[in-house]
């Protein structure tokens, strides 16, 4: 199977956040209580395509992008993303110890599967939703190894997070599955929900990022430098509706 022609590197991905990041990365919201309320989509005004404080995440050689839009479903507002052969993502730089807030809980529902969607394969690296957790580089918690290809990573695509976790929504991979994704280890999936039973149904995840990181990358997590979602069908060329809900931190109990 050859390389797919548009998205050759998945750090381009990877890149683009932390251009975003990088500008001026700063704590979100006060972390001395119990939780850090990273999206209240809830609360946002209808009819706004980029929800306050959080930015667009395009790829120069991905023409089409998802269309992302504040919406109201059933008594609830919310994001709305529409993809159909694109790509792109909304954003929103934070700082967040993952030991004091390793707890990440959202709510996200999808209105379709992606028939040829495959977490193993890079013709395959699409999915109706993604939740995206990136971290910032510090050499005190990397191996050896990954430093030197980190290092080798940033010579080619420059500033970059030494990892993400992706919780994606998958057609057939089973739930709980860590792979990395096909284009670079530096990012792993994660399947948190896969096949048809739960379309069309608002679902509300919760999951430990701080040993979901451990058991991805088998060391301890550095800090959290940005979260983002995304829906995209650049390499299958489908159609995916899906819908975002708040997105919030939590202390470990």
């Amino acid at each position: 199977m050859k390389d797919h022609p548009v998205r050759p590197a998945y750090v381009v991905f990877l890149g683009g956040v932390a251009m975003v990041l990088t500008a001026s990365s700063i704590p979100t919201g006060a972390q001395s209580g119990a939780a850090v309320e990273v999206a209240k989509f809830s609360r946002a005004m209808v009819g706004q395509s980029v929800p306050d404080g959080w930015k667009p995440l395009t790829f120069k050689k991905v023409p089409a992008q998802t269309k992302y839009e504040i919406v109201n479903d059933g008594d609830v507002t919310v994001v709305k993303a529409s993809s159909e052969g694109s790509a792109s993502g909304l954003t929103k730089e934070v700082k967040i110890d993952p030991r004091e807030y390793p707890i990440i809980r959202w709510r996200w529902k999808v209105e379709n599967l992606l028939k040829n969607s495959d977490v193993n394969r890079k013709d395959g690296d699409d999915y109706p939703a993604r939740l995206y957790i990136t971290f910032e580089y510090d050499p005190d918690k990397v191996k050896l190894s990954r430093k030197l290809k980190y290092k080798a990573g940033r010579a080619i695509f420059g500033d970059i997070p030494i990892g993400a976790l992706n919780y994606i929504w998958e057609t057939k991979t089973p739930v709980g599955t860590i792979v990395a994704n096909a284009f670079t280890d530096f990012a792993q999936m994660i399947v948190v929900e896969s096949g048809p039973q739960k379309v069309g149904i608002w679902i509300e995840e919760e999951r430990n990022l701080y040993e979901d990181y451990k058991m991805a990358f088998g060391e301890e997590p550095p800090m959290i430098n940005g979260v983002a979602i995304m829906s995209d069908t650049d390499n299958t060329k489908e159609r995916a509706i899906a819908y975002y809900g708040d997105i919030t931190f939590l202390k470990g109990r």
